[in-house]
């Protein structure tokens, strides 16, 4: 494997979670269409933002062990993808829990090559 492969697999699955991360948080940008006061947008927009926290949280974690972030996000994308089906939204499924399933491959991908990822480098 060559090194910019090794980087390029490395930083794939964490750079695409902060990236969904962000996508997650455009959603919360509804609540400034209301007309209330200060602190109850100020309450709704960091209610809205849990999903992306929750997101984020995971990334934490996953950022040392990739396994917990390969099972973390196939869970949270079959989670999704129920309510999204609960919910009579089969169209919910792709632009949220697709993505949450190619980050869970990437990190188990990541874990799978953690030795050759993480092995020192001869000179």
């Amino acid at each position: 494997m060559s090194p910019v492969s090794k980087r390029m697999l490395y930083w794939a699955p964490r750079a695409l979670c902060i990236a969904f991360a962000l996508f997650l948080s455009l959603f919360a940008l509804d609540v400034f269409n209301e007309v209330h006061g200060f602190f109850h947008i100020v309450l709704a927009l960091l209610i809205h933002l849990v999903p992306t926290w929750i997101v984020l949280a995971i990334l934490v974690v996953s950022w040392r062990w990739e396994w917990v972030g390969a099972v973390l996000y196939t869970a949270a994308g079959a989670f999704y993808a129920r309510f999204a089906l609960l919910r009579h939204h089969p169209n919910w499924i792709l632009p949220i829990a697709v993505p949450l399933w190619v980050v869970a491959a990437l990190f188990l991908l990541n874990w799978l090559k953690r030795r050759e990822l993480h092995a020192p480098k001869i000179a």
